[in-house]
């Protein structure tokens, strides 16, 4: 009887003991697999950032969907694809101060949206004096 208590102690202790060390092991399979994240890294850089531009419009087809836009340091072709941003392009004429916002798809460049742009103080102060004649 006591062999067969001491058998059974044994037993249950080492039972418990492999248990904790069940608890305690790091699964087979890593946390962050491989394969799954390189795709969605390629989706966020394939994302489009959106930039803006100030600047004067030097060209506008409503119809067509397109509208140049010349800033300080360089002259950007764009292009419309959605009936508000369209709507938008039949409201302005060559030489209106505009802020576009766009995003690059497919290698142009696409409007999401088109606002009339503030005269810079300097360029207001000037027509000013100009329309003033002296006395």
């Amino acid at each position: 009887m006591k062999n067969m208590i001491k058998v059974l102690i044994v037993a249950l202790t080492s039972l418990a003991f492999s248990g904790v060390s069940f608890a305690q092991a790091k699964p087979a399979t890593p946390a962050t697999p491989a394969t799954p994240s390189a795709p969605a890294m390629e989706k966020r850089s394939e994302k489009a950032k959106t930039e803006g531009l100030t600047g004067e419009v030097t060209s506008v087809d409503a119809k067509a969907g397109t509208l140049t836009v010349k800033g300080k340091d360089k002259e950007i072709n764009l292009a419309a694809d959605s009936k508000s941003t369209k709507a938008a392009l039949e409201k302005l004429k060559v030489g209106d101060m505009v802020r576009v916002s766009y995003t690059e798809k497919d290698g142009k460049m696409i409007v999401s949206s088109v606002k009339a742009a503030k005269p810079d103080k300097a360029t207001e102060k000037k027509g000013e004096m100009t329309e003033k004649k002296p006395k």
